[in-house]
């Protein structure tokens, strides 16, 4: 096997790395920020955490050692999750909050449109929402998408001699959804959704070929065994998933990251499927655009041939 690479953990060079003059990082809400690391946080600071997400307003308004008694916490660990966070203190986070919740006619659209679905909601409510979710899931998915790791992405995914896909459950709805769009333009690529497929394929990968793991939480045991194992074969990987930290993205040369909410009903579950199409309709253009001329005539053909076929029906 393939002695193991240094990683290109995405949200670290995120950090590290200065805008230049031509693009800069992406704008991301600090709630966005928090939510996708809140599962890899310390205890004490998951509990900051909840308190930001669940009131930013109030938490906001607090001082710093009102935040920590509310919390249960120390002064110190408040300015840790700062840290964690990307923030160089609590002033930081306390503007950032505030301009995270908005005004208070925003404050008030979030705690009537964005709530939790209750058991008797109205169906208009259902409606309104789940519509919100899914549009707020776009919205923040596309805010923070680091455009140079798409681009390294897109570049990987046009020279890859071999492509797999690898994701459970809704995730495989995904890696079904990317497989069709990138045959339609001629790439060939596979998408395993069962667990022995997946591991097998990406035993026989190698140098220049690529997998791509999709994964909400980062933690799907089945697809992250199957980049580990294309991994450790010389395979490039690109992880799809809501947490920066997670287990997945440990094993990512490159990390795609959506932003998802998770709440009653498990709307977190329709909306996580929303942004990560959002992601792959990202980097399927980006990789249509590479070789327009290309991907004009594979389109054309496909789509002759459809034609032919339901004409003859």
């Amino acid at each position: 096997m393939a002695a193991s690479r240094p990683r290109n953990h995405v949200r670290g060079d995120n950090l590290r790395r200065a805008p230049s003059a031509e693009r800069t990082a992406p704008t991301q809400s600090v709630l966005v920020q928090i939510r996708a690391l809140l599962p890899s946080l310390p205890p004490s600071e998951q509990r900051v955490a909840e308190a930001a997400i669940a009131d930013p307003v109030g938490v906001a308004g607090r001082t710093i050692s009102e935040l920590a008694t509310e919390c249960r916490t120390s002064e110190t660990t408040v300015i840790r999750f700062c840290r964690a966070v990307g923030l160089k203190g609590y002033p930081d986070l306390r503007i950032a909050l505030a301009t995270a919740a908005g005004s208070k006619d925003g404050a008030r659209v979030w705690s009537s449109a964005g709530s939790e679905i209750e058991p008797d909601d109205s169906l208009a409510n259902v409606v309104s929402k789940l519509g919100f979710a899914d549009a707020r899931a776009v919205e923040e998915t596309i805010a923070q998408i680091d455009l140079d790791v798409l681009e390294r992405a897109i570049d990987a995914v046009v020279s890859a001699s071999a492509l797999d896909l690898y994701g459970v459950g809704a995730s495989a709805l995904i890696a079904l959804d990317l497989q069709q769009k990138l045959h339609r333009i001629g790439h060939r690529a596979t998408a395993w959704p069962d667990r022995d497929g997946a591991v097998t394929s990406a035993a026989l990968l190698g140098r220049g070929d690529l997998a791509i793991g999709i994964s909400h939480t980062g933690e799907s045991a089945d697809t992250v065994t199957a980049m580990r194992e294309a991994s450790d074969n010389g395979a490039t990987t690109i992880a799809i998933t809501n947490f920066p930290r997670s287990e997945i993205a440990q094993v990512a040369d490159h990390v795609l990251v959506t932003a998802a909410r998770e709440t009653t009903f498990r709307t977190g579950a329709m909306s996580s499927r929303i942004a990560a199409l959002t992601l792959v309709d990202c980097l399927f253009v980006g990789v249509a655009q590479h070789n327009s001329s290309r991907t004009t005539r594979a389109l054309e053909r496909t789509y002759s041939a459809v034609h032919r076929r339901r004409s003859k029906g």
